[in-house]
């Protein structure tokens, strides 16, 4: 459902914290928060019929996002040898993020979700269908490949904010954090199988195959939307015109004080860690002079440690605050980064990358279940769209930032630059700690 990050988005894709409540103000303002932070079990959301059929579809969808992310770079890695169009990749799904997903959040909050969703979700698997097609015709290059990964980001870009909204309204307040890590972990469950069906797929059937198997993997999905759109759902009544709504929408977002941090921390933390998806191929090819087979295993290593640390989660949310946390996960990710250019041992890249798996599974979780609680349901979708604008542009910038930095200075001194602005980030947070929490 969605693209390698979002993760996740992605994710698409964990406070160990005290969060704020779900009703607070439409200005965003959280109350206080309290000592006593009560452990909600990590199935607990599963509870819900509704959310737990559309985690089960968004499972196997996110399978075939993984498997499109992993034949798309490694595609694009093996027809140009430079580090700046492979990173590309990276740049071409979230540079839609970063230009709809204002005008989608706006949308998302006045129309029929079940609907709305359905139509978006339709239009990304024809777009792999066509991909498909693409490379069947024995005509591929960077660039198509790069276009239709662009079009396969401007569904995402509208399918984001809605779907984040409809998620968090199916389940209970407190329980939305839970649902954060159940999302994560689906999203990289699908990452430690995705990527390693494709190393082992790519040369025996072809990236063709593999993103036919993508478009295929839209159907659960659109079944679940579909029935969900004929129950009859009502729709919302956008009571006001268009400008309107996207004003209240960024009033709302930025005129909470703890929205901007974490608005900030999401841009400048985004930027360097999109480093590791962005050159990954290049190191492998480069640096490692290993192929799809080992790319795809150590994009699964990543994955695997973030399913990992979504079962142990839920006790650390319980003790610690979420600005700690973040700050923790932050420097081990940094620490991942800046090693990996020391080694070529995959005995000590493989454990290495699952810790640096664990420490994501936490930023993204801790981020986007704080920013999902930050507003009430009635400007949810329209605050979440400046979140993934302000995340997809650190995306964009870092993709190409770091793409220019390997071709200049080589892979891995991009790769160390990128761990070290990771860990000032952990610094900054570390030091306003206490003044300026998440």
């Amino acid at each position: 459902m969605t693209a390698s990050t979002y993760h996740g988005l992605t994710m698409p894709k964990v406070s160990f914290f005290a969060l704020p409540n779900a009703t607070a103000g439409a200005a965003g303002t959280a109350p206080a928060p309290t000592s006593a932070r009560r452990k909600i079990p990590l199935t607990q959301p599963l509870r819900h019929a509704r959310y737990r059929r559309i985690w089960l579809a968004n499972l196997v969808s996110n399978l075939g996002t993984w498997t499109q992310t992993f034949a798309a770079a490694w595609l694009v890695a093996s027809l140009s040898n430079s580090a700046s169009i492979t990173s590309l990749v990276q740049t071409a799904t979230y540079v839609p993020v970063f230009l709809f997903a204002l005008f989608a959040g706006v949308l998302a909050d006045a129309v029929h979700r079940p609907k709305f969703l359905f139509f978006c979700n339709l239009f990304n698997a024809l777009c792999a269908g066509t991909m498909a097609l693409l490379v069947w015709s024995g005509k591929v290059s960077s660039g198509p490949v790069l276009a239709i990964t662009f079009c396969l980001g401007i569904g995402t870009a509208f399918i984001l904010p809605a779907w984040q909204a409809a998620m968090s309204g199916l389940v209970e307040p407190d329980e939305v954090e839970a649902a954060a890590t159940l999302n994560n972990l689906s999203y990289n469950l699908s990452a430690i199988l995705g990527p390693a069906l494709g190393g082992l797929l790519f040369g025996w059937i072809g990236p063709g195959a593999l993103f036919l198997a993508n478009a295929l993997s839209f159907a659960g999905l659109l079944f679940v939307y579909w029935h969900w759109w004929q129950e009859g759902t009502p729709q919302p009544v956008a009571r006001a015109a268009f400008g309107e709504r996207f004003r209240l929408g960024v009033a709302s977002a930025l005129g909470c004080p703890r929205y901007r941090r974490i608005l900030r921390n999401v841009c400048s933390v985004f930027f360097a860690t999109i480093a590791f998806a962005s050159l990954l191929p290049v190191f492998v090819r480069d640096v490692l002079q290993m192929r799809a087979g080992v790319y795809g295993t150590l994009m699964g290593c990543l994955g695997g440690g973030a399913v990992i640390a979504a079962f142990f989660l839920p006790q650390v949310r319980a003790r610690v605050d979420k600005t700690g946390v973040l700050a923790g996960a932050l420097l081990v990710y940094g620490a991942m980064l800046m090693a990996m250019p020391l080694t070529r041992s995959l005995a000590l890249l493989m454990p290495l990358i699952v810790c640096g798996g664990m420490a994501w599974s936490a930023t993204v979780s801790t981020l986007n279940a704080a920013a999902q609680l930050s507003f009430p349901a009635e400007v949810r979708a329209r605050t979440l769209s400046i979140y993934l604008f302000v995340m997809s542009g650190g995306y964009v910038a870092g993709s190409v930032f770091w793409g220019r930095v390997a071709d200049a200075w080589g892979v891995r001194a991009a790769l160390a630059a990128a761990g070290a602005c990771v860990m000032l980030n952990a610094l900054v947070l570390m030091k306003g700690r206490s003044r300026h929490p998440i």
